[in-house]
């Protein structure tokens, strides 16, 4: 544990000394302003809560957290650096460990600094705040399950930009697999028990879930799963590819 809180922090530390993470939290904090007040509809509702806030988290995932994931790995391989970081006296799962976790610290920063949207939905009303510390804590589940696919996929080549497409590219297979103009689809052509797999994997149904103040235990295991998932995915692609 203490190998990997050294390399947490040097990771974590990193983003700070470069402005991508200013960049990422403020168009973050923007869009997610942006997306709840207009969008969203959040005053011309009428009520105080933070539905329109959280229903566009897995869309904001969905661009920002593969543009943060892409240089987890690909960064390493393409400059070499990989060499030098896995020369050192630490394991590949501890270094993919330390750095997934400082991802997910970082994110978990950008989204505690939207406590505005929960004091303005305090001032004007009384919103059930169960409800909104829940929705917070899916989110957070959901932003690591979505780092944990960009890092795999950050593994997988040298090159950023391959690494946020395809990052995306499967985030979005996760988030609209189980939206009825897809599974609509999936049940006239597969067997049912199939179909209704296939949308048991959907982010968006397991998050919507949470944000209506329904913390089930199988929710939390599934995004839980997705991470465990691909952070062993992660490792076995960093040692495929260490000698490249």
């Amino acid at each position: 544990m203490r190998t990997i809180g050294t390399i947490f922090r040097r990771e974590l530390a990193a983003y700070f000394t470069t402005p991508v993470a200013y960049v990422f939290i403020v168009i973050f904090l923007v869009l997610a302003g942006a997306l709840t007040y207009y969008l969203g509809g959040f005053f011309e509702r009428g009520q105080a809560d933070l539905q329109p806030f959280f229903t566009f988290h897995p869309w904001l995932y969905l661009f920002l957290i593969p543009a943060l994931s892409m240089r987890l790995w690909a960064e390493e391989r393409k400059t070499g650096s990989i060499e030098l970081l896995l020369s050192l006296p630490i394991t590949v799962p501890q270094a993919v460990l330390g750095k997934f976790l400082a991802a997910w610290a970082f994110t978990g920063i950008a989204l505690g600094l939207t406590f505005p949207f929960w004091l303005t939905a305090n001032a004007l009303g009384s919103p059930d705040n169960g409800v909104i510390l829940a929705s917070y804590f899916g989110s957070f589940l959901m932003a690591g399950a979505f780092l944990s696919i960009g890092a795999a996929c950050s593994a997988l080549t040298k090159n950023q930009v391959i690494a946020f497409v395809l990052s995306a590219a499967l985030c979005f297979a996760f988030i609209v697999t189980g939206t009825p103009v897809v599974l609509a689809p999936l049940k006239a052509a597969l067997p049912a028990t199939l179909a209704a797999t296939l949308a048991s994997l959907s982010f968006l149904a397991h998050f919507l879930n949470i944000t209506r103040g329904e913390l089930a235990l199988d929710d939390v295991v599934f995004f839980g799963s997705v991470i465990a998932l691909f952070l062993a995915a992660n490792t076995w692609l960093v040692e495929l590819k260490k000698a490249d």
